[in-house]
């Protein structure tokens, strides 16, 4: 049961320290500088902790095992920070930013979910569904 409750756990810990700090970005920085400064630092991180996790691990061959998902990923990734840093530069609130667009991305990966990866829409997913549109809502008001 660990196994499976502990990334978890790190995601939420992340996402929350992920928000603050992309609302923490000043304001009158260029947002893309700010990225390959965050990059050069999680190259650090993930570069010790490969060989914090791999003892005697060579690198350089993980990299020849990457594939399209792996550079694809990086760019993704660097859309999803940069909006995020933009949207809190508009204005949006840190208490109302992620609900608003985790509520639209469940919404959208129960769709993706069917027609990609053949997973059923159950009642249980229409009524989530459902819930996120009605928190949405409240949200607005």
């Amino acid at each position: 049961m660990f196994n499976y409750i502990w990334p978890v756990a790190i995601i939420v810990f992340s996402n929350i320290l992920y928000q603050i700090c992309a609302k923490g970005i000043p304001e009158q920085m260029n947002t893309y500088a700010s990225m390959a400064v965050t990059y050069a630092v999680a190259t650090i991180f993930s570069a010790v902790m490969y060989f914090v996790t791999n003892k005697g691990g060579n690198i350089f061959q993980e990299f020849k095992l990457s594939n399209w998902a792996t550079i694809i990923l990086g760019i993704v990734i660097t859309g999803l920070e940069v909006g995020f840093i933009y949207a809190y530069k508009a204005g949006w609130k840190v208490s109302t930013l992620a609900t608003v667009t985790n509520a639209f991305l469940a919404i959208a990966l129960i769709f993706l979910g069917f027609f990609l990866y053949r997973e059923s829409i159950t009642w249980s997913k229409v009524l989530g569904v459902a819930i996120c549109l009605a928190g949405l809502w409240f949200i607005k008001k």
